[in-house]
Parts: C-alpha cells; structure tokens; sequence
C-alpha cells in the first residue's frame, strides 16, 4: 500500500510532499497561490487545472496524510466538519446511520439539526460494546460513524468488532481519528474504509490553522470523494495546506510529550478529593483496544461540586487556558457542558455523561511540574473555606 513501506512514521512524516521545487531548489513546499493553470489544449486536465479541483500545496499535504494513515488517497477540507458532510454526501435520502452516543457537540448538532432536512436518520449508540451497533442496524443502515477516543468522555471502541459487523451488511465504517493521530492509531489498517481528521487539532498542533481530512484506500471510494469535494467546493486552501505540512513534522514528538503529561495528570487527578471519575485511556488498567501505542493527550474528568464551583475552577487555571479546540502545544481547558457540548439539549448530554461537572483538559507539551501546580492551585481555589462575616 505504501510507496515507501521501508521508511518509519517520523521520516515520511517530514518528507513526503517535501520534494525540493526544481527551479529554486527550496526545500520546503512552496505555497502555490494561483487559482488557475495554463493548459496545453482545450479540455486538457493533465496537470492542474483550476484550485478547487487540485492545487499544487493541497496536493502535498494530501499526499503526506496518505502515507501516514496508510491509505492511497486523502482529501484536505476547510475544516473537520467540511469532511464529516463530505462523508454524509456519500449517502442517499432514507439511508441511517448508526454513530457512538459520545460525540463531539459540533458532529452531533451537523447530524439533527442539518443533515436530517435532507431526510438522512440517525441512532446513537455506546461504543464500548460492539453488540450495540449490530443491534442498532436496520434494512437502510449505511454507515457506522465511529469516534475513538470519544469527545468528551474518551470511550473506547473496538474498530476491528464493530468493522466485522459492519462488513456483513456491506456497511460503510467511517472513524474519526483526531483524537488518536495516526502516530498512534490507523483505523484503515483495522478494516475502516474512511478515516476521518478535524486537521486543526494534532495535525496543525499549534491553534493556528482550521481544517479537515479525509483518507481511504478504495479507488471507487476515493473517485466519488474527490468529485463531491470539486462540485461542492469544500477544499483547503494552499495556506492552511502549507500550515498543515509544517505542523505534521514535528507530530511524532508532540504525541509522545502530550501523552507522557497527560497520563502523568491523570494519576494526579485520581488523587483529588473533589474528583469523582477521571476519564483516560488504560487508567483503570484496563488493554487500550485497536493497538494503540500511547493514550494520547486528552484526560477529562468530573468535579464533586455545583456549576459555580466548577465554573470557578475553569477560571482559576494560568496555564490551561479555558478555550474551544484542543490537540494545540499549549494546554487547553474546556467545559463541555457550557463550551463544545452546549448545542446538545440537556436532557441527551447528560444521558451521555456529559454533566455539568464535567472537564476536559487538552494537555499540552510544557512541563509537567508546571502544569501540576497549575491544577492544584485552581483546585486550592475552590478547596478554601468560606471566610464567615
């Protein structure tokens, strides 16, 4: 599958796409701006042609997330919700989809609240039992939308199970797989037919850039991607591209030190009096499924404690900084409730889990004795006795 199976992650991570540009030699990619392409004839599609069907940057960072993800071909999207709808633009008007119950808010608001006008129906499921999506199929079932590690609550799902289910019925598996990177995880090699990036996350790994990615490894599949993608116009563009390139070399390194520092949290948060439950692959001991070589970076974790109290404890941090997004170097705070999440009615968020206690951290790469002391003392913050008048 791969041109260049003898080489390791790290490498192709930093050379494919990479080839110096002829003319000047540059060792970097050039950022190609131009929109349109001088042909040889009338009709000739040989080379590029106009940006929105291929551009010569794009084209680089799609290459690179091919090889990583060990697929043939990869789609680079304006954002992570651009190639979601690029996906769902696979089906037909009646089809159902079966998607894990733990999904991150923005996914979950594009499926009811959009995709639905258009007369597509969907059930959600836990994921940790791969029972649950076979019980869920019915006779216009299409495709299995996976997410794992979940957002918020990192659930973990079996790829391997639910494909195997999946295959029987001739089921589309798509996996988002922002969580785990492939530095870490490759659905594809597991069976997936679509693997699913919102590229502004670990890929970019700097709060930098919005985008998306898609990557298969089925020629058909690929040719109806890259048809829907220039008749709708949800591409890249060359900067994001060129951003995307840049932060994917260094993708190996940051995963190792955003897992190393968060697993190092999440046993500190286990030691919290205040915290009921920590969320974190491999914490309770038990065998991370689909041959995840690290957790990854995100912990989340459910405070003993009214909406103020938490509410105040998201504002008590110096280091993790209380924004939207995650996967950044720097260490990111989040309340799913009132944040990512808040676009899920209530009543189905916290069936899911997603409590008003809840808090996800998107740990970054500083040192970690910084980042500890930065929890305790935002934890020391809503631990301090009411001063009596």
């Amino acid at each position: 599958m791969s041109k260049y199976k003898n080489r390791k992650f790290e490498t192709n991570a930093i050379h494919c796409g990479q080839i110096p540009e002829d003319k000047t030699g540059a060792v970097t990619t050039p950022l190609h701006m131009s929109t349109t392409y001088k042909v040889g004839f009338p009709g000739d599609e040989s080379g590029y042609v106009y940006s929105r069907w291929s551009n010569p940057t794009r084209k680089a960072l799609e290459e690179v997330l091919a090889e990583l993800e060990n697929g043939t071909d990869a789609f680079a999207y304006a954002s992570g919700l651009a190639s979601i709808t690029a996906v769902l633009h696979l089906l037909d008007p009646g089809d159902h989809v079966v998607a894990v119950d733990d999904l991150y808010g923005g996914t979950h608001r594009l499926f009811e609240r959009l995709m639905k006008k258009f007369k597509i129906e969907f059930s959600y499921v836990d994921c940790t039992n791969p029972v649950n999506f076979k019980n869920a199929i019915q006779d216009n079932t299409k495709l299995f939308w996976i997410e794992t590690p979940t957002n918020p609550l990192l659930k973990l799902a079996d790829i391997e199970a639910i494909v195997k289910i999946g295959k029987e019925k001739n089921i589309l598996i798509a996996v988002d797989n922002t969580f785990a990177t492939p530095y870490i995880r490759k659905p594809l090699d597991l069976g997936a037919d679509i693997v699913m990036h919102s590229a502004s996350k670990y890929l970019g790994g700097h709060c930098d850039v919005i985008g998306g990615a898609l990557i298969v490894k089925d020629s058909e599949l690929a040719e109806k991607l890259h048809f829907n993608q220039y008749a709708v116009g949800g591409m890249l563009a060359p900067f994001e591209s060129w951003l995307l390139m840049r932060g994917i070399k260094t993708l190996h390194l940051r995963m190792e030190r955003h897992s190393l520092n968060a697993m190092k949290i999440a046993e500190y948060l286990e030691s919290v009096d205040l915290v009921d439950k920590v969320y974190f692959p491999g914490l309770d001991g038990s065998k991370v499924p689909n041959n995840m070589t690290m957790p990854g970076g995100m912990v989340s974790f459910t405070i003993n404690a009214d909406l103020e109290t938490v509410k105040k404890f998201t504002m008590s941090t110096k280091l993790f900084i209380l924004a939207e997004s995650l996967g950044g170097v720097e260490s990111l705070l989040n309340h799913p409730a009132l944040m990512t999440h808040a676009s899920i009615p209530k009543e189905i968020r916290e069936k899911a889990g997603v409590t008003d206690g809840l808090i996800r951290l998107s740990v970054g790469i500083e040192h970690i004795d910084d980042l500890l002391i930065d929890l305790r003392l935002a934890f020391a913050a809503i631990s301090e006795p009411v001063k009596q008048s």
